[in-house]
């Protein structure tokens, strides 16, 4: 094979792009579409050559398209807002992909810094490279097709996924630009986004194009198989006008293997895809709606880490919340099985985030996920008042990594359980909420007692399979209707200040 690493010319597209200024953040996203799609041809057209066995003479390249304003004195704008402008005067940059799947939120970020700042938008060619697989929406399968040499030297001919490109400096506030650096414009550079959108599939099997900006987390399969009742319900055809008026905010809904149910509603368009051989570590399905707004919900399993892994990706979609739904050990004698704990802070001894998120950091609850619970709660169960006090009770969390906690000595954790005035323990919410925090993504916490092992109420087969039936269908109605409820809304109150930083990036 031949050793292309220092080859002194680079193959280039065969148009180039000169950075270009636009006044219309349109016209900005519909040039960076432009400069995407033609460097990702080219390398995909390349690595379809090499495929086939042809001689390439020279390494090939293509670099992302970058987006950049220049503000020159700090300006006076409307602040209420929790994004859409920069801290002060200076040059920011980002780096952009996959414009088809983010195109309406490129837009929007661009107007409202156009329109904050009054400055035009400069667009051009970054010296980023495009790693060849991210290149490839759905990835690039290359088992069978490849020999090992060739695998191998792929490296040398194409550029490849590098590590130290794709950390999250700038979202954990770490990130220092050096001497005449711009300044980061959003929370993710384009590898760490096709990164992620490519983890995603691997983790959900199903299309990063699918999710949507509600999300809701559970660790049981029992809320997986309410949501997919829901799902392939409101898909099928109804006469009762409200009902169908309903459910025709909702487009189609989609399975792992991206399974998709069209909304007989609608009218008649076949389903398509195709179930997977075997469901993946952690399945996602979507009841979608056309502008994006429906409910995503992952089965993330059980743990902090996997927890962690899932948020890790999801945040490069932008979601406008998500929210834990799961079960919980109660800690306090007055709860019964089948309570709702409602969590206004959390004790986080998960530890999978230590090092991005310091423990000094607190979690706050935020007011807007908070209500919106609190009345989804209020409207399923039909209680109000004392009445609704008495299901649902708001408190602290404690989120641990050692799903036998029990088995230890209990003096010491249940002391401190105690001092940090904990009503129930999980091993997933506090990650959840902490990840929610560090992305800037709202988030909320509604968990239901399954078990309360200090009273001797443990979650053992027979216990668990009856409270399950009791109880999954109600929880999973009230998430729903929470992200409802968060959507109707708005996002002028779901977005709000408070998660943001001192020097914080103008995109959302």
């Amino acid at each position: 094979m031949n050793n292309y690493t220092n080859a002194r010319p680079l193959m280039m597209p065969a148009h180039e792009f000169p950075t270009a200024s636009y006044e219309d953040a349109a016209d900005a996203v519909a040039q960076l579409s432009t400069i995407y799609e033609a460097n990702t041809s080219f390398l995909r057209d390349a690595f379809a050559r090499y495929r086939r066995g042809e001689a390439l003479e020279r390494r090939v390249r293509a670099c992302y398209p970058t987006v950049r304003i220049r503000t020159e004195v700090n300006t006076h704008i409307d602040s209420r807002r929790s994004y859409g402008f920069v801290a002060g005067p200076g040059v920011f940059e980002t780096t952009v992909t996959r414009p088809d799947l983010f195109s309406d939120y490129y837009r929007e970020q661009l107007r409202l810094l156009a329109k904050n700042h009054h400055v035009s938008i400069d667009v051009g060619v970054s010296d980023q490279p495009i790693p060849i697989h991210f290149a490839f929406a759905e990835g690039i399968h290359l088992e069978g097709e490849l020999d090992r040499e060739r695998l191998v030297a792929m490296r040398d001919v194409f550029d490849t996924p590098d590590l130290a490109l794709l950390d999250d400096r700038i979202v954990n506030g770490t990130y220092v630009p050096g001497p005449g650096e711009p300044h980061p414009l959003a929370l993710f550079t384009a590898p760490r986004v096709d990164f992620s959108l490519h983890r995603l599939k691997h983790y959900t099997a199903t299309s990063p194009t699918h999710f949507q900006n509600y999300v809701l987390y559970t660790n049981y399969q029992f809320y997986i198989d309410e949501f997919v009742k829901l799902g392939r319900a409101m898909m099928a055809r109804t006469e009762d006008a409200d009902l169908r008026t309903y459910r025709s905010e909702y487009t189609s809904f989609v399975e792992p293997g991206d399974v998709v149910t069209y909304n007989a509603n609608l009218g008649k368009q076949d389903d398509e895809g195709t179930p997977p051989a075997r469901l993946p570590q952690m399945p996602a399905y979507h009841l979608k709606r056309a502008d994006g707004s429906g409910i995503t919900m992952v089965n993330i399993g059980v743990g902090p880490s996997n927890a962690k892994t899932i948020t890790d990706h999801i945040a490069v979609l932008r979601p406008h919340a998500w929210i834990m739904l799961g079960h919980c050990a109660g800690l306090r004698n007055t709860q019964r099985l089948g309570d709702y704990v409602l969590a206004h802070g959390y004790v986080r001894e998960d530890h999978v985030l230590d090092a991005d998120l310091p423990l000094w950091v607190p979690i706050p609850a935020l007011a807007e996920v908070q209500v919106a619970l609190e009345r989804a709660v209020a409207q399923v169960t039909q209680l109000d008042g004392p009445e609704l006090k008495r299901v649902m009770r708001t408190g602290t969390v404690a989120s641990v990594d050692n799903r036998n906690w029990e088995l230890r000595d209990h003096r010491e954790p249940v002391q401190r359980l105690s001092q940090s005035r904990a009503i129930a323990l999980d091993m997933e919410s506090a990650t959840i909420a902490a990840n929610g925090f560090r992305f800037r993504v709202p988030y909320g916490t509604l968990l239901c007692v399954s078990d309360k092992p200090l009273h001797g109420e443990l979650k053992l087969p027979g216990m668990a399979d009856s409270f399950y039936r009791a109880q999954v269908d109600q929880h999973l109605q009230i998430g729903v209707k929470a992200m409802e409820i968060l959507r109707t809304n708005g996002l002028h109150k779901l977005h709000s200040r408070k998660l943001r930083s001192f020097a914080e990036v103008a995109f959302q």
